[in-house]
């Protein structure tokens, strides 16, 4: 019997018969491994060639299909004949078929436009429905709500119902009349709905802010004045007269607060003077005065009376140790 040894001529088998097979398996599957490469190149090779002509087959479609369209419009542009220029019977017929046929195409065109403005509301919507703008969509309607908050704490909430139709109209709403919906309406409403919705958006949240901060004066902090608060229908205008201690005097201040720019929460314009019939009591009332001002430009109203209330605070504690 041979030994194991004489598979192996000129050479050691390392491992026995066994290994030496494994080697060989292993050079026959790097052999294979190796023949198969090409064929997978040249798959590849196919495949990105096929790729290409179905590239070039779909620009020659859009072409083509931009052609037709524009053939069609011109058509469409195209002025019906006169009485004097009135055609033979059957070439009427062809061109009433024809007409037909422009009319059906431009009523799917006005189909598709509406669609797309349908999608383009449904967008939307999805996009910024955590911004406070939420809404129904059904075929031919949308109701978008838009939800108002200042400082973290909700408030109220308005509604505009859009019919889907061409051109884009409101078909209903809830926006307060003082908010100037006619003019943003004309402005986008036909050229960028999204734009529109954040517009709206941007007055309520600003008025609904300047009229948190008007009840809060009233509810927590009527003990500071002296005379009902007076304020306008958009709360762009407030005026109050009211007292506050300092030291161990108290002043008496007459406010006015003016919000020019409607989507702000913070006045532009303010004005705190002495009120009428009340005398100078002190020679620091101009100090006061002014740095009551420079509070009321930087900080909301609340805010400002919170930073009196607490100065107060502090002067009876001092009072009482």
């Amino acid at each position: 019997m041979e030994s194991a040894n004489s598979l192996c001529p000129g050479t050691e088998c390392k491992g026995g018969v066994l290994a030496h097979l494994e080697r060989l398996e292993a050079q026959m599957n790097r052999s294979n491994r190796k023949s198969e490469e090409p064929t997978v190149r040249e798959k590849e090779s196919s495949l990105r060639t096929k790729i290409r002509e179905l590239q070039q087959q779909r620009d020659r479609l859009r072409v083509e299909v931009k052609q037709w369209r524009a053939r069609v419009s011109r058509k469409a542009r195209l002025a019906l004949p006169g009485p004097e220029d009135q055609p033979q019977s059957g070439n009427l017929r062809v061109k009433e078929s024809s007409a037909k046929e422009d009319s059906s195409k431009t009523t799917l065109s006005e189909q598709e436009v509406l669609e797309k403005q349908w999608r383009n509301l449904k967008a939307i919507l999805q996009a910024y429905r955590f911004t406070g703008l939420s809404g129904k969509l059904t075929n031919r309607r949308v109701c978008v709500y838009i939800s108002t908050a200042f400082e973290g704490n909700l408030l109220d909430s308005y509604f505009v119902d859009l019919a889907i139709e061409k051109p884009l109209r409101i078909h209903h709403h809830s926006i307060p009349a003082f908010i100037p919906l006619e003019k943003i309406a004309t402005a986008y409403l036909q050229t960028d709905v999204q734009r529109l919705l954040f517009s709206l958006s941007e007055y309520l949240n600003a008025y609904v802010g300047r009229k948190y901060q008007a009840d809060q004066l009233e509810s927590d902090f009527c003990a500071f004045l002296t005379g009902p608060l007076q304020r306008s229908a958009l709360c762009n205008l407030l005026s109050f007269t009211y007292k506050v201690e300092h030291g161990t005097q108290a002043f008496s201040f007459s406010a006015r607060l003016l919000y020019e720019d409607l989507t702000a929460a913070l006045p532009t314009g303010v004005t705190v003077t002495r009120p009428a019939g009340v005398e100078a009591s002190s020679p620091h009332w101009e100090e006061h005065r002014a740095s009551h001002e420079m509070l009321f430009r930087t900080k909301t109203l609340h805010q400002a009376f919170a930073s009196f209330s607490k100065e107060t605070e502090m002067l009876h504690l001092n009072l009482v140790s």
